[in-house]
């Protein structure tokens, strides 16, 4: 059997077992994929399946390796025995619990179950009780939160839940499902290395639930971390690192991982959304928006991490088409915080930051850790000035995820602009430390050291360097880097970064003041260093402009000639004022 159709047969069953489990966003996830793998030229043919894209240019962008016979080339998969059920004796009970499961009556789905025995049964019980404790402390979350919206609400069933599930794995007689259960609540309960251990056994056990995958990825918080876990060959171990990649920002490595799992599950648009969240990362919008439009062509009706797209859309100014897509996602599900973000942004690009925040608040109504809400209406109260409100949204966003350096940043620019800059300072370099190749970063904690409370000029010019080495497309740290050398009298520096900045605008064609000041400073250093020659080129240069500029640059030729007589033939005098 060829790689895809053990992948196809795999997930088929999965599906099933996930789906009886009520592990529904697992069996989800699992149907994904199985749409996604490419399917047969042979037997199947664009007019019998939605799916095949086979001439979709974005696809032919990442399908850097052809891959016949697995995911990656020259990688042997280790066979995953399937799981057996036990269903045979309380089928009927199962089946009364998951309907009211299915209908979130948790503690009645339990109850039914409180004498059944077999693996299935346990799990279902347990996991009923589980989601009856999380549902219990939401509650009391919106109950009893405090004046910043926090609470000490903690799920009642994790005490008795561990101690039946650890008594379980002493005696060997919990299953895969049971250990992803059971790292959950270990998880919560602070217990992280177990739990840790707990998942790893259960994905290695049952590789399909992704479910349990995710929750690892969490509990890896570093590389080191990620490289110690002992995790079997199968080829979700691929999805899972590709996800870890990208969670511990190491966005290239995600990508590489995402091309050659192209190579079977080539018409999946999980990894397509995954391939662009990376970009993004990157700042590659115009790449993002292109991916985004296929997954809108491909799939009109989907809302998760459309968000991202927003963002993209927002950053562009592309006012229509962020339009279109808050006017569809609303047709949609006006209900997901996914959706009332990207209406936010439409708001907030039409300069209505009043909406705008009311659209971020229903997205965390609905969804209490859902952080681009949180660093999102951060950025409309910095807009509308009100300083604590966004430090408040900065800092509900950090308790969500202390690795979002967009949220440290929103926090150093409020309290920037409060005229705290030691405050702000420690942000920014919380910052820089999570997201280093972001030359924003980078700039905003040089203009910080500029400040006059901290005139820590040679800690900027360290800053501007590394904001120069990241690609700075604003195109401020040669300048800024030129400005300051000039400043510190270090005019050989100086003349150095001038000159790179005035090859950068020609580069890019863009006119302006910072040209006019290039020339001028090059024209005069040049001069005091004897280089007429190339003196007479910056200030010819600058005779095209008007303004003091132009007196200047011809005063400056008039005192070479004077002085030197290195221009004989030069008639300064044609240049009419």
């Amino acid at each position: 059997m060829s790689s895809k159709e053990s992948c196809r047969s795999e997930l088929r069953i999965a599906i099933r077992q996930l789906s009886d489990r009520c592990l529904y966003t697992a069996s989800k996830w699992a149907a994904e994929q199985l749409v996604g793998i490419e399917q047969d030229p042979a037997k199947f043919t664009p007019s019998n399946t939605r799916f095949q894209r086979g001439s979709s240019s974005i696809r032919r962008k990442y399908r850097t390796h052809e891959i016949a016979a697995t995911p990656i080339a020259g990688v042997s998969y280790v066979a995953t025995p399937v799981m057996e059920e036990d269903e045979l004796v309380d089928g009927d009970f199962y089946l009364l619990a998951k309907s009211y499961f299915d209908c979130r009556e948790y503690k009645r789905a339990a109850h039914v179950l409180r004498d059944q025995t077999s693996r299935k049964s346990v799990f279902l019980r347990c996991y009923a009780l589980y989601l009856a404790g999380e549902k219990r402390k939401e509650e009391e979350m919106i109950e009893l939160e405090g004046p910043l919206g926090k609470s000490d609400s903690v799920n009642r069933e994790l005490v008795s839940l561990e101690r039946e599930l650890s008594m379980l794995c002493k005696n060997g007689t919990i299953d895969p499902f049971g250990l992803y259960l059971y790292g959950l609540v270990l998880k919560q309960k602070g217990s992280e290395n177990l739990a840790r251990t707990v998942l790893v056994e259960s994905v290695n056990s049952y590789p399909w639930n992704w479910n349990a995958w995710t929750e690892l990825r969490s509990l890896c918080s570093t590389i080191d971390i990620l490289n110690t876990v002992n995790l079997n060959s199968h080829w979700m171990k691929d999805f899972f690192l590709a996800s870890a990649y990208q969670e511990l920002r190491m966005h290239n490595e995600s990508l590489s991982k995402y091309e050659y799992l192209l190579g079977t599950f080539g018409n999946s648009n999980y990894i397509q959304a995954q391939i662009a969240k990376a970009q993004y990362s990157l700042r590659e919008f115009d790449q993002v928006e292109a991916l985004f439009e296929e997954l809108m062509r491909s799939d009109p009706y989907r809302v998760e991490d459309m968000d991202m797209y927003s963002n993209v859309l927002y950053a562009k100014e592309s006012f229509s088409a962020l339009s279109y897509l808050a006017h569809r996602v609303f047709m949609t599900d006006k209900y997901r915080p996914e959706s009332c973000c990207i209406i936010g942004n439409y708001y907030s690009l039409k300069g209505q930051h009043e909406k705008s925040v009311m659209y971020f608040r229903r997205a965390l109504k609905l969804n209490k850790n859902y952080l681009s809400a949180w660093t999102l209406m951060g950025h409309e109260f910095v807009e509308m000035k009100n300083t604590p409100a966004a430090v408040d949204a900065y800092r509900r966003a950090v308790d969500v995820d202390p690795c979002d350096y967009r949220a440290w940043y929103g926090l150093g620019q409020a309290y920037e602009m409060m005229g705290m800059p030691f405050y702000a300072l420690h942000y920014f370099q919380k910052s820089v430390f999570l997201q280093p190749n972001d030359s924003r970063l980078w700039i905003a904690m040089a203009q910080c050291y500029e400040t006059e409370q901290l005139r820590m000029l040679d800690e900027a010019i360290k800053c501007y360097k590394r904001a120069a080495a990241c690609n700075d497309r604003e195109a401020i740290a040669l300048y800024q880097l030129a400005k300051l050398h000039a400043e510190l009298g270090h005019p050989e520096e100086a003349a150095s970064y001038y000159k790179k900045d005035l090859e950068r605008m020609e580069d890019e064609e863009r006119e302006g003041p910072n040209m006019v000041e290039a020339l001028l400073y090059l024209a005069r250093y040049y001069k005091l260093q004897d280089r007429f020659e190339e003196a007479e080129v910056y200030c010819t240069r600058l005779l095209d402009y008007s303004g003091p500029e132009r007196e200047t640059a011809k005063s400056l030729l008039r005192g070479m000639r004077s002085s030197q007589s290195i221009l004989p033939s030069m008639d300064v005098e044609r240049f009419p004022p």
